[in-house]
This record gives structure tokens, C-alpha cells and sequence, in this order.
């Protein structure tokens, strides 16, 4: 990364390793980084992430916007609405069960 760069992880937590986040910004191998997501939740009060200036620390909350939560209602409706007409799902978990069970998939 750039010196410049700002590292942000708002995916999971296990995703950036802290320890080697943390020397990497005491070292100034970049700016700085922005967590919603931490290794361990909630993050450990004596955590350096919690004291560093160039560090912004969210609650595991960043992605709400009330157009978020609109978005994930209206998925949830319409894959419900989907499955009930006989359709999978567009996100299945776990794939090895589709051989298993007589669905669709969806074209729309």
C-alpha cells in the first residue's frame, strides 16, 4: 500500500491480521485505517487499535443507512416470494443440497 493509503475493512473481522495492522501504522507504512469488523467483537478495551489517532473504530454498524435497510428488506421479500414459487434462493450457503431438492432456478 501506499504511505498515503487508509486500509478499511467492513467485510470480517479474521480478514486483517491487527497485530501486523497495528506495527504496519506505528511504522507509518500507511496512513491509517478505518475497522467495523475486529478479529475478536466486541474489540478489547486495552486493543492499541482503540487509541490510535489514525485509526477510526466503528461498531460493527457502518453499513447502515436507512437505504441499506430498505435494500434488505425488499432482497429477504423477494426471495421468500421466490422460494415459495419454487425458486432457490439467490445466495445459497451450502450448493451440495440442490441435487437433493426439486427447485428452480430463478431466470428473472
Amino acid at each position: 500500500m501506499k504511505p498515503t493509503a487508509y486500509l478499511v475493512n467492513t467485510s470480517r473481522g479474521p480478514v486483517v491480521d491487527e497485530a501486523a495492522l497495528i506495527e504496519a501504522l506505528n511504522e507509518g507504512e500507511f496512513a491509517g485505517a478505518g475497522l467495523d469488523v475486529f478479529e475478536t467483537e466486541p474489540l478489547p478495551e486495552e486493543s492499541p487499535l482503540r487509541t490510535m489517532d489514525q485509526v477510526i473504530l466503528t461498531p460493527h454498524f457502518a453499513y447502515y443507512s436507512e437505504q441499506s435497510v430498505e435494500d434488505t428488506q425488499t432482497c429477504v421479500a423477494e426471495t421468500v416470494a421466490r422460494f415459495a414459487q419454487g425458486y432457490w434462493p439467490p445466495f445459497v450457503v451450502n450448493p451440495e443440497v440442490q441435487p437433493r431438492v426439486a427447485l428452480r432456478e430463478w431466470a428473472g
